[in-house]
């Protein structure tokens, strides 16, 4: 089977100058873009760039990802996207790691990127640079298109092999069940280094529609550009739609082109959905994870709403399965493995984790996922939470989703976040680190708690603190959560 990697091509003979990406201040067309692919990948050529080497970004939200994506099927190499929000000594690590042929970087990485990688140019260079010939070539569905850390959470982050059957198959099928059009927009303002890409932004483009990048994230500019640009699909993390929601201007902001908004990386809290549904916007929950998609899960708006805290049905060309701690299947609730052509193909040089991840099923490569979900009748999809996070106390099975769920429902709580610690006597107890945007107290929290959950589920130790810590994609840091209690009670 052979399947187009340089789609951008035919989408600039077909409409070349049809508006693609905002880019400070101005459109690009699609004929401009493809054009801005192609010189990136000449001038990659004149630096010698050949197929399979790596080739890394350091730079907040920028066109130049999107250059270099489309440059990546003319010349073979693998763009290798570095979270800027690692401390320098993580940067370190990674680049030894990954050994990218050359990195590229935005203005405000300058002096850091050139202390990273001695073959370091600034983006804007993707134009400059001496351009080399281009070779033929035809990009196969099992190369790797791309290379995106996971979370890193703890440990150094794997680099996930994204291979470009994953791109095309989630790219026509987000396209498909999420009901995308070509008269959709859409701002990126989650990292490009992580999901943003191919969440919505490359599925889009896909489609002939247009995207807004937004460098980094600004509640004001975002929500005068949703008007400005009659922006019709949100696309955010839960921390993101919570400012927004929080912001000065969300009273008086003009959100009626919007179709429908999608939260990503973790469940939305209930509040901040009904600020939402206040100004007109529908809302789903979205599933889907650097190794598998991104986009897993589908659910028509209706649905959605009526059952908020799925994540809807696999996507058509993904298979779901929940297993047991021995991989046997089980009916309601259990670890979640996805398989089918979006799952990625290992991670990079690290056999042994690759092997972790990936195991044969009945004929079948399944992604586990680490994820505890369940299925109701009609088989909708609802994420308990990470195996990893659900502990127990007192012989019972603690989700902290469950309880974070609880807290959100309290009208002081702005954010929280339940990780479970030693008990002496319960083996483990709930640690609730919680943010307040009013005064309350722990046992105001703890009785609000007692009357709508099982005593065992009540947090014993609540912490309060101005700021949850957060990964670059807006994920809680729950681990270092819990460092900061141990330090607090050393």
């Amino acid at each position: 089977m052979e399947l187009n990697a340089n789609w951008l091509a035919r989408l600039a003979e077909y409409h070349p100058d049809r508006p693609a990406v905002f880019w400070r201040g101005r459109w690009v067309s699609y004929a401009e873009l493809y054009g801005r692919a192609v010189r990136a990948a000449r001038s990659l050529a004149g630096l010698g760039v050949q197929k399979g080497d790596r080739v890394g970004v350091l730079s907040l939200n920028h066109i130049g990802y999107l250059e270099l994506f489309f440059a990546a099927p003319l010349l073979g190499f693998i763009p290798t996207l570095f979270n800027y929000r690692l401390s320098e000594a993580e940067l370190k690590g990674l680049v030894e790691y990954i050994k990218p042929k050359a990195l590229f970087y935005g203005a405000d990485f300058t002096e850091q990127a050139q202390k990273l990688h001695p073959s370091s140019y600034a983006l804007e260079a993707l134009h400059t640079l001496p351009a080399g010939p281009l070779s033929p070539y035809q990009a196969g569905l099992e190369d790797t298109a791309l290379i995106l850390f996971t979370g890193g959470t703890t440990g150094l982050p794997k680099g996930a092999q994204i291979p470009y059957r994953q791109l095309l198959t989630n790219a026509f099928q987000t396209c498909m069940s999420w009901g995308l059009r070509h008269e959709d927009r859409y701002i990126v303002s989650t990292p490009m280094f992580h999901a943003a890409l191919n969440a919505l932004c490359t599925p889009l483009l896909y489609l002939g529609a247009s995207v807004i990048i937004q460098e980094k994230f600004d509640p004001a500019e975002y929500l005068r550009w949703v008007a400005e640009h009659q922006v019709s699909l949100l696309f955010l993390v839960p921390t993101m739609y919570q400012m927004l929601a929080q912001h000065a201007d969300f009273a008086s902001a003009n959100l009626q082109s919007v179709r429908w908004a999608i939260s990503g990386g973790a469940p939305c809290p209930a509040p901040v959905r009904q600020a939402f549904k206040t100004k007109q916007v529908r809302f789903k929950q979205g599933y889907g994870l650097t190794e598998c998609g991104v986009n897993c899960f589908t659910l028509d708006t209706d649905e959605a709403e009526q059952f908020p805290e799925s994540v809807g049905y696999p996507m058509p060309h993904l298979w779901a399965r929940l297993a047991d701690a021995e991989g046997k299947d089980v009916r309601q609730e259990g670890e979640l493995w996805l398989g089918g052509p979006v799952v990625m193909s290992g991670y990079y040089g690290q056999a042994e984790q690759t092997t972790e991840a990936l195991v044969e099923h009945e004929g079948r490569i399944w992604l586990r996922t680490g994820d505890l979900a369940q299925r109701d009748e009609a088989g909708r999809y609802y994420i308990v939470g990470r195996a990893k996070e659900m502990f127990i106390s007192g012989g019972e099975n603690v989700y902290p989703i469950e309880i974070e769920r609880a807290l959100y429902d309290h009208p002081a709580v702005l954010e929280c976040a339940l990780v479970g610690v030693p008990d002496a006597r319960w083996g483990e107890v709930g640690l609730a680190a919680v943010v307040l945007k009013s005064p309350v107290s722990e046992e105001d929290l703890r009785h609000f708690l007692k009357s709508r959950l099982a005593g065992y589920k009540v947090p014993k130790y609540f912490y309060f603190t101005s700021e949850l810590p957060k990964s670059g994609p807006g994920k809680i840091l729950k681990t270092e959560l819990v460092a900061r209690f141990r330090r607090q009670h050393a």
